[in-house]
């Protein structure tokens, strides 16, 4: 009998083993070139941004080690993803591919364009249910969340996850691959990712390590992942948006731990969410929701460029927003509640358009994705096709107490590590704001009075 032709299983944000259906499918179909291409011409001005390049070198030389203990290997490739594909197969004699379906319009295009060449085998594995398979009565994709998680949640439990399989067929021959040093995706001049070692550790043995962490600590999510001094976050969003976790095996592990996880539930089925409404709206990373807010007169000049500027640098006077800007900076993660904070900041004080810290958090966040991004600005900004209203201005002065954010302050913000107490949360208004640390650059009050009269002329 004759040896089954090789396979190319084509990787993308699916870097794992375990509960990773084209993997499995692969495996099952004959000997298998497990292959990822670096792309930064499909995406366009999506293509990934520094932290997340960061992230994705440890990523795939983690999954590289996982693949050859199974006797296989990862190849590397640059290049327009369909092209380099093709020609793989020429090479290799490939007529199949399997995959994991993804749901940003570059990836979707990528997808039509090497079916037209190649025998294109997409699974599903990357969400709790497929994308576009939750619609409402009229057959129409949901617009609003809570209608969405009510019709997806008697589709739960998800599937339980398999493991993955025992050993990988190599080919008798492998193609040229890059080695992972070529695509230069570690900063180094200057390397301001010292810190992320010390925080991150990517791939399925860090993620299991991070689930492994928080399970006893998940039945306090509902009320701890609201307070930035405390430990209350998963932690897990980077991993989950590089696939090196199935969501289904965080779900499960997550209900079989004591405690209600309601909340943490329904924290995995937003990023279902997201990725609906990316499918549906596939311009939401650049285009309102809601196109009264394409009329939102919008700050520019110099003015503006030295308050954006200063936001990035965590260096407004609002030492719960710097903290969280100096936090993303050092780390490529900031807590939940402060990106919340941060952005209102940026679209609602200093009136500037949410497009300019989208694209800042998609540089700088190792768990930066086009379907959460764009949906949690826009949920903020109040221009999303299901959004807070934009009326509704958060106050930093009053959510930093609120949510007891001065051991946070104090971490992040050097300058303000010695004020005890209150004063922390504003030490303008206590009088002891140390002459290192920056006054406000606009007062709250003044900036809700601009922010209203801004969205004034919107209404009209």
């Amino acid at each position: 009998m004759s040896k089954a032709k090789p396979v190319i299983l084509w990787l993308r944000r699916d870097l794992r083993l375990a509960d990773q259906a084209a993997v499995l499918a692969a495996a099952e179909a004959g000997p298998v070139i497990p292959v990822y291409v670096l792309d930064d011409e499909t995406p366009r001005h999506r293509r990934m941004g520094g932290a997340s390049r960061w992230w994705l070198h440890h990523s795939l030389a983690s999954l590289d080690t996982a693949l050859r203990a199974k006797g296989s290997r990862l190849i590397l490739r640059q290049g327009v993803c369909a092209d380099v594909l093709t020609d793989i197969a020429r090479e290799t004699g490939v007529t199949q591919v399997h995959a994991l379906h993804h749901y940003e319009p570059w990836w979707r295009n990528a997808e039509k364009s090497l079916a037209k060449a190649l025998d294109l085998h997409l699974h599903h594995g990357n969400y709790l249910v497929p994308p576009g398979s939750i619609r409402s009565g009229s057959d129409q994709p949901y617009k609003v969340y809570t209608p969405f998680m009510k019709a997806l949640w008697p589709h739960m439990p998800p599937p339980k996850p398999l493991p993955a399989p025992d050993a990988i067929a190599a080919p008798d021959a492998w193609p040229q691959s890059d080695t992972l040093a070529d695509w230069k995706l570690l900063p180094t001049k200057p390397d301001w990712a010292k810190a992320f070692v010390e925080e991150w550790t990517p791939g399925e043995d860090g993620v299991a390590e991070r689930v492994a962490a928080f399970l006893p600590r998940a039945k306090g999510y509902a009320e701890a992942r609201n307070l930035p001094s405390e430990e209350g976050s998963s932690r897990l969003s980077a991993h989950l948006h590089f696939g090196e976790i199935s969501v289904a095996t965080v779900w499960h592990a997550v209900s079989a731990a004591p405690g209600d996880h309601a909340v943490f539930l329904k924290e995995l089925v937003w990023r279902d969410y997201a990725q609906n409404i990316i499918l549906a709206f596939p311009d939401y990373g650049k285009s309102n929701g809601k196109a009264q807010f394409d009329a939102m007169p919008w700050r520019s000049g110099k003015a503006a460029e030295r308050d954006i500027a200063a936001w990035k640098q965590g260096r407004t006077g609002y030492p719960i927003v710097d903290a969280g800007m100096r936090q993303l900076w050092a780390t490529g993660w900031m807590h939940n509640r402060v990106r919340m904070i941060a952005a209102s900041f940026l679209v609602k004080h200093l009136l500037i358009d949410w497009r300019v810290g989208e694209q800042w958090f998609w540089d700088t966040l190792v768990d930066a994705d086009y379907g959460n991004n764009p949906v949690n600005w826009q949920w903020v900004m109040g221009s999303g096709v299901d959004a807070n209203m934009f009326v509704r201005i958060m106050a930093p002065l009053s959510q930093s107490p609120k949510f007891d954010a001065g051991d946070y302050i104090r971490q992040w913000v050097p300058e303000l590590a010695h004020i005890r107490g209150e004063a922390v949360h504003d030490p303008d208004d206590y009088g002891c704001r140390p002459d290192a640390y920056p006054a406000k650059i606009i007062g709250h009050r003044d900036a809700r009075e601009r922010a209203l009269a801004a969205f004034a002329q919107v209404k009209a």
